[in-house]
Parts: C-alpha cells; structure tokens; sequence
C-alpha cells in the first residue's frame, strides 16, 4: 500500500514523478552538477505528486 507523506520537508524520489497542482510557477533552470542542469518548478494550492516509475538505483 502506498504512503501519504504532508510532512515539510518530505521527498519524493523515482525516475518519473507526475504532478498536479491548482497554480505552478514559472519553470527556472539550476545547476546540479558540473555542466549538468535542470529546471525546478513551485507547485501551489492542492500540488499532489504521485511516482510512477521508480528510481532504478535508490536501495531499499
């Protein structure tokens, strides 16, 4: 059974992870490492996440 998570300060990790949300910011590009880059996004007003495929290398 899955797991509800409204803790601050939670994290979600997988390989694809779907989001919806009432209002979004605009999506703003960060470094992760080295030459490496991706783009980070505020979810506001009932934002839920849900993982759909996960993370290949996260041991459990």
């Amino acid at each position: 059974m899955s797991e509800i998570y409204t803790d601050r300060g939670a994290t979600l990790k997988g390989d694809r992870i779907v989001c919806e949300a009432r209002r979004t910011s605009q999506p703003k590009v960060i470094i992760k490492s080295g030459r490496h880059k991706a783009q980070k996004v505020v979810l506001r007003d009932n934002a839920e996440c849900i993982i759909v495929k996960e993370w290949k290398i996260l041991k459990k």
